[in-house]
């Protein structure tokens, strides 16, 4: 009995204790500025003001787009492909072999040298042979054109989409013109219905690629783009349950510009005959993100979070806990755009012939692919043939040395008997 009151005790303790720590999340010096409580917020309706509630629906959302992908990634976009196209690529496969797949699926899908050594003794095969199936077994697993092609017209489709709607319900409010307007009156600002379906729509859409990253394309640049989508979902998370939806819009805005020429660049590239569109979608692009991105966003949007904001209040712990969310997407945007700046110096060279960003195996695997096409599964009858070509010309050049003797023979003979004569 005493250790049933005891588990009681300490049950109601700890529910105590969660309903203590429950409202301290959401104390107003936390979230609001200075004088500023909740029941100022609390003046507006229901459907003028952000709640935390709210968020809930962008699960629902975010598994909604993921069915939608998959109906336009299914349907619509190899209709679209073949319009611009977009063909796969012929690969050799690997020749079945049992211990060898077990091994690629179950330990490592590249071996070391040690390792290899081990299945040359398991298998009997040669270390080249070895090295051969695991290269083609790895290209077996990359990912078609088509599946790129219809993972960038998705978010073509969705970004454009997205801009445009963006750009219909910002450009004749106040703040799309002038910054300080963002601040007005802050945090007791009414809350637009088209404004609250932007945020819950883009927070969906970051929230569909989350669930879906393990199955997308994989690129070089991967962690990045979950600490991209992480930091974006909580950056509109928290701008949304603080109410700071004006300067949330822009920022969504800003972003979707560019992203639009990005993935119409990716979208032409992987057709076919479309070079001279997809450099000039690359150019534009390469602008629009460097001004946008390093130019725009920096000295507007963070400047006005940063300085601006100070103008109408002091700073708080949401203040600055929003101002480290942008930092960190600053931090993003240089790191890309050291790629597009790799990619613009390639392609003054003449020499860019895929995204920086590409698909994780290495360049000299893909060299290797398309040299190995000479290379047959089992390995044997590339070595016979190669050795029938090194037989042959090493056949030519002693026939040759052979003649070239004999000529000279033949001419030191006649110089002799001329001498004679």
């Amino acid at each position: 009995m005493f250790l049933e009151d005891l588990s009681v005790h300490h049950l109601r303790t700890a529910a105590a204790s969660r309903m203590d720590l429950l409202p301290d999340i959401w104390r107003e010096d936390y979230w609001l500025p200075p004088g500023v409580t909740w029941r100022d917020v609390e003046q507006l309706a229901d459907s003028e003001r952000a709640r935390p509630r709210d968020l809930l629906i962008a699960l629902p959302l975010a598994l909604g787009f993921v069915a939608l992908r998959y109906v336009f990634e299914r349907f619509f976009a190899p209709p679209m492909g073949r319009c611009l196209g977009v063909k796969n690529r012929i690969q050799a496969t690997a020749a079945p072999s049992p211990k060898l797949e077990s091994f690629y699926t179950q330990r490592s899908r590249q071996p070391t040298q040690s390792e290899i050594v081990n299945l040359m003794s398991l298998c009997g095969k040669t270390q080249r042979q070895i090295e051969t199936w695991f290269r083609l077994r790895r290209n077996q697993d990359r990912p078609s054109q088509t599946k790129k092609f219809g993972e960038a017209a998705w978010r073509f489709f969705f970004y454009i989409t997205a801009f445009t709607a963006g750009l219909a319900c910002l450009i004749d409010r106040p703040w799309f013109w002038d910054l300080r307007e963002c601040w007005r009156k802050y945090p007791v600002q009414i809350m637009e219905r088209a404004h609250y379906w932007y945020y819950m729509l883009e927070l969906g859409f970051y929230g569909s690629l989350l669930l879906r990253i393990s199955v997308d394309v994989k690129r070089k640049d991967f962690k990045e783009q979950v600490i991209h989508h992480l930091a974006t979902i909580f950056l509109l998370s928290f701008s949304y349950c603080a109410n700071y939806l004006r300067i949330g819009t822009l920022v969504m805005l800003l972003h979707d510009s560019s992203d639009i020429l990005l993935e119409s660049a990716k979208m032409f590239n992987y057709g076919t005959g479309w070079r001279r569109t997809c450099d000039t979608l690359f150019v534009v692009f390469t602008l629009v993100f460097l001004v946008t991105r390093l130019v725009i966003f920096p000295t507007k949007i963070i400047h006005t979070t940063l300085v601006l904001s100070m103008e109408d209040f002091k700073p708080f712990p949401g203040y600055y806990f929003f101002n480290v969310l942008l930092m960190v997407l600053q931090v993003l945007h240089i790191f890309w755009a050291g790629l597009i700046l790799r990619m613009v110096y390639k392609f003054l060279k003449g020499k860019l012939e895929k995204d920086e960003r590409s698909d994780e195996e290495s360049d000299v695997e893909e060299e290797e692919d398309n040299n190995g096409r000479n290379v047959d599964q089992g390995g044997d009858h590339c070595w016979e043939r190669s050795k029938d070509k090194l037989d042959s010309k090493l056949s030519r050049l002693t026939n040759n040395c052979v003649l070239n003797n004999l000529t000279n023979h033949r001419e030191s003979v006649a110089d002799k008997m001329r001498k004679a004569d």
